[in-house]
């Protein structure tokens, strides 16, 4: 009896283990959901803060889609960009999303690419953030960071950032960012014309 109620004890522990553990990434995209951060036109960050967390580092992963090798997909909810390799592959990279109100879904193409884009921002976003330059030329403390990847004719970008620590969190207007590193890479991978889906939940 000792020994059957031993068993029951262990296996409702290793059931609440790996509930946890399946929580854990939805929990803590949850939490950085709450950073309330402006932009920091100037800002360079330095290299450790450059150095993501483990579960948005830039890694190959088992990716089941039937688009066509090439396509990206952008997951808005997992904070994950995919880019689709084939054969049940994909690059899965971490991003920043826009925050409440600024997110959208849709199936876009890559329409331009930059390297160190200059930056304008648009009237809505000085009224939010008066302190904002009116343009910036491209470089480190860029907001848009080391290369930007124009989606469509929309104003969106996939780009990178001086912000590094927002990468899993929903804090932008709308654009899509990336670590400088991530965004370079993904950059020299994908041409113009490169089809963009973005999915505001995972496709099932």
């Amino acid at each position: 009896m000792t020994k059957i109620r031993l068993l029951h004890s262990a296996v409702a522990a290793a059931c609440l283990v790996m509930t946890l553990l399946l929580a854990m990434p939805h929990a803590f995209a949850q939490g950085r959901e709450m950073m309330n951060i402006g932009d920091q036109p100037g800002y360079v960050p330095n290299e450790a803060e450059e150095e993501l967390p483990p579960e948005y580092k830039r890694t190959a992963v088992f990716y089941r889609t039937t688009e066509a090798p090439g396509t990206i997909i952008i997951s808005t909810s997992d904070r994950f960009l995919y880019l689709i390799q084939g054969n049940g592959r994909a690059l899965r990279y971490g991003i920043g999303v826009g925050r409440e109100g600024f997110q959208w879904q849709g199936l876009q193409k890559i329409s331009r690419k930059q390297e160190w884009p200059d930056w304008t921002p648009p009237p809505e976003m000085i009224q939010r953030q008066p302190y904002l330059p009116r343009f910036m030329a491209g470089g480190p403390g860029n907001p848009m960071g080391a290369r930007a990847l124009y989606l469509g004719a929309t104003v969106y970008r996939i780009h990178g950032t001086n912000q590094p620590q927002t990468i899993g969190s929903a804090v932008s207007s709308g654009c899509f960012r990336l670590v400088n590193a991530d965004v370079a890479d993904l950059y020299d991978r994908v041409p113009v014309g490169t089809k963009v889906i973005i999915r505001q939940r995972p496709e099932l």
